[in-house]
């Protein structure tokens, strides 16, 4: 499902109550919208975009050349709204991370950054909102399919499935697999740390499919309803105050918070150390949040028992100790916790109407949690 914005229907309104809006905004000229990445597969969003709004393709090579772009009289130079996509291989590699000093030479026309993925931390929120630029990312339809990858991550690291894969390709079958140091998942204890939409979702897929017990930590505890929504009957997530009474009790602990400075290496050595010997850490949250030398250190050292990670330090860079523990400790896909054709097409349709949403009102129908009840009305 998308979030609620803008139907269809109403993206379908009238060129006329469009360009009105756009004229009252605008002085009498069509807004204009940059796309820093291809619209793939919403093309009858992105249709509709093109008749409500000027949409320019990006083409600057670099970040310099993006930058002289939004100066005045550059071809950029008066655009009203702007749409990304977080994938390392795309425009993130040309424009580097939105920070302030990339944010300072953005136009002053430019009222709405539309970004396509759940996290959002190549953007700098304050800055951003210092300029008065709402920004969006993409909630909710990302949950499920992000939960889907942890919970892959979590079943093939309990079960040592990277060391029967490796044994396979070997050509020694199952004749030397350690099936005493695999684990079945029900009954364990499943501890995530961040019980927003995904990590709540985890917590439902984990307890009603595998029969895990699930802990959270989150900086504050959930309503009670929350706790027990879509749990199964009679059970709901436990809550935990401070992360190190999660990191003992759990089998399993799944990340879900998002990157912040208070979050960076969250889990660094110490942590790991107050983990259970037979544990295993997932994270489909982003890898900063994990101190990846550390963690290779203590997969090494058995202090844990394995990892199964979607996302990484400094991606789409791999640390090496973590490539060498692939076929025996460590499950590592390479982010792709939403990279399938229904949820792209769903975060491109949602960035696309919210887009037009605010080109329309003036205002985005959801903006990133940080700017939630301000007034920035364009």
């Amino acid at each position: 499902m998308f979030p609620r914005i803008l139907p269809t229907s109403r993206a379908a309104r009238s060129l006329r109550t469009h360009f009105d809006h756009a004229r009252r905004m605008y002085s009498n000229e069509t807004a204009q919208v940059l796309l820093m990445d291809d619209i793939l597969l919403s093309a009858n969003e992105l249709a509709r975009l093109e008749t409500q709004a000027q949409v320019f393709r990006n083409q600057a090579t670099n970040r310099a050349e993006l930058i002289e772009a939004f100066r005045p009289g550059g071809p950029y130079a008066n655009i009203q709204g702007l749409y990304r996509h977080f994938g390392g291989n795309r425009s993130i590699r040309i424009s580097g991370r939105f920070d302030a000093e990339l944010v300072n030479a953005l136009p002053p026309s430019l009222k709405f950054i539309v970004h396509n993925g759940a996290g959002y931390d190549q953007l700098d929120i304050g800055a951003l909102t210092a300029r008065g630029i709402q920004a969006s990312n993409v909630p909710v339809v990302t949950n499920a399919p992000t939960a889907d990858t942890a919970l892959f991550l979590l079943l093939g690291s309990l079960r040592r499935f990277p060391l029967a894969m490796a044994q396979l390709h070997k050509g020694v079958f199952n004749s030397e697999f350690p099936f005493t140091t695999a684990s079945n998942p029900e009954g364990l204890v499943l501890g995530i740390v961040g019980a927003g939409g995904i990590g709540s979702e985890l917590a439902r897929k984990a307890a009603n499919a595998l029969g895990m017990r699930v802990i959270y930590h989150n900086r504050n505890r959930l309503a009670n309803e929350r706790e027990v929504v879509g749990m199964p009957a009679g059970l709901q997530m436990s809550y935990r105050a401070t992360l190190k009474e999660l990191l003992e009790e759990s089998d399993a602990v799944s990340l879900h918070c998002p990157l912040t400075p208070e979050t960076h290496h969250l889990i660094g050595a110490e942590q790991l150390k107050q983990m259970r010997p037979h544990a295993v850490l997932i994270n489909t949250a982003r890898g900063p949040v994990v101190d990846e030398a550390a963690l290779v250190n203590a997969l090494e050292t058995d202090e844990i028992a394995g990892a199964g990670l979607d996302v990484y330090e400094e991606e789409p860079k791999i640390h090496p100790g973590l490539v060498a523990l692939s076929e025996t400790k460590a499950l590592l896909v390479p982010h792709v916790g939403t990279l399938t054709l229904q949820t792209q097409t769903n975060m491109e349709t949602a960035c696309l109407r919210n887009l037009a949403h605010g080109l329309d009102t003036g205002a985005l129908a959801f903006t990133v949690k940080e700017q939630a009840g301000l007034n920035m009305h364009a």
